[in-house]
């Protein structure tokens, strides 16, 4: 700055009155203000957003069943998702996992797993791939009917309103409910498409393949690479979902369980199950940190628990939503027809079978001829 300037800009400040400097100060300290205050603002909101902080309208007029139903019927309610584990199948005849001595867990201890949840994970599976296939060969597709809960979730589909099921379960009855492509993600893997575990290699087997290979108690490998060959598994984001609804899992298996966490804090949640779960930490519930459920603080808002078999569960909120009827009418008739399909596929076996090694039908006993010559 030249000389000049610096002593006009002194010369305009001798200029200025007391009075006027004082104003002067105090527009400074309310600019400060106010500055500050914005800057607050700004903390309080990252805060609330990145932690879960704060309060939130209620979006539900009753946390039960009935508020569900209403919520959906209302129309805000357009891309549900589900996330489903063990406990939809049972009703199956397949053994959920966590039942003391009938419990899938429970059936395969012969293995020594360090810990329930290790046989989904992807780095004991490397080392121990056995305890996975053991379940695999249990639980393979073909030995059981979907149940009243994967038809339910068939019913979102077809009326609009399902985003996706994310499921725990390897026994591929979504598919066979009606879900696929986009509608499902199996996080566990799914036998319909399996990958070598080398990220180096990935090459992908088919159904049959990873058939024959559990059934010949064959721990399937990549004939590429010799790695693990294991069902796929993927887990995009859902931020869009405006209705969440839990069936059958403890919510213990990680990173699945976290999923509760990732939809919006307006989204309303539903857990069917025959305990509670997936509840927040006591101490981070008092911060009113977000995350976990709440059923029944003083805080809760939208987290709904019904407390009954996840058929049962599905069977009420149909009812309540007008849906039983077509519910129980859709069961009956894709129940008819995969036993009709399963049928027709054995007689086809058996006579290809017949075929095979030259068997001839045995002739029909000739009963009357018999008879002649006993006279």
């Amino acid at each position: 700055m030249s000389d000049t300037s610096e002593f006009t800009e002194k010369e305009e400040k001798e200029d200025i009155t007391p009075e006027e400097e004082q104003g002067n100060q105090s527009e400074d300290s309310s600019e400060d203000e106010a500055s500050g205050a914005t800057e607050m603002d700004f903390l309080r909101n990252l805060f609330s957003s990145t932690l879960g902080l704060g309060s939130v309208e209620k979006v539900l007029d009753e946390l039960n069943l009935e508020g569900l139903a209403r919520y959906i019927q209302s129309g805000k309610c357009k891309n549900i998702v589900c996330m489903v584990g063990a406990g939809i199948s049972t009703s199956a005849g397949i053994p959920d996992f966590r039942s003391p001595g009938t419990g899938l867990y429970a059936n395969l201890q012969k293995y020594n797993l360090p810990y329930p949840e290790a046989i989904f994970q992807i780095d004991y599976f490397k080392k121990h791939p056995e305890p996975f296939f053991a379940l695999a060969r249990e639980l393979y597709p073909g030995q059981f009917k979907p149940t009243v809960c994967h038809y339910f979730m068939k019913m979102l589909k077809d009326k609009g309103l399902l985003r996706r099921c994310y499921s725990q379960n390897i026994d591929t009855l979504e598919r066979v409910a009606g879900l696929e492509g986009d509608d499902l993600i199996e996080a566990h893997g799914t036998f319909f498409t399996s990958h070598c575990v080398s990220f180096s290699c990935r090459k992908e087997y088919n159904l049959e393949w990873m058939k024959e290979k559990i059934f010949s108690d064959d721990i399937p490998k990549c004939d590429k690479c010799s790695s693990l060959v294991k069902p796929g598994e993927s887990f995009p984001d859902f931020p869009q979902c405006d209705l969440l609804i839990i069936m059958g899992t403890s919510l213990q298996v990680q990173p699945f369980a976290g999923l509760v966490g990732r939809v919006s804090k307006s989204c309303p949640r539903l857990l069917i199950n025959m305990e509670k779960a997936g509840q927040a930490d006591p101490f981070f519930g008092v911060l009113d940190f977000g995350g976990g459920m709440d059923f029944d603080s003083e805080k809760a808002y939208r987290d709904v628990a019904h407390i009954s078999t996840c058929d049962e569960g599905c069977l009420a909120l149909a009812d309540l939503l007008g849906w039983k009827g077509e519910l129980e009418e859709l069961v009956n008739s894709e129940h008819s027809r995969i036993e009709a399909e399963d049928q027709q596929e054995k007689a086809s076996g058996a006579a290809g079978a017949a075929a095979e090694t030259g068997t001839p039908r045995s002739a029909p006993e000739d009963k009357t001829t018999d008879q002649q010559t006993n006279d």
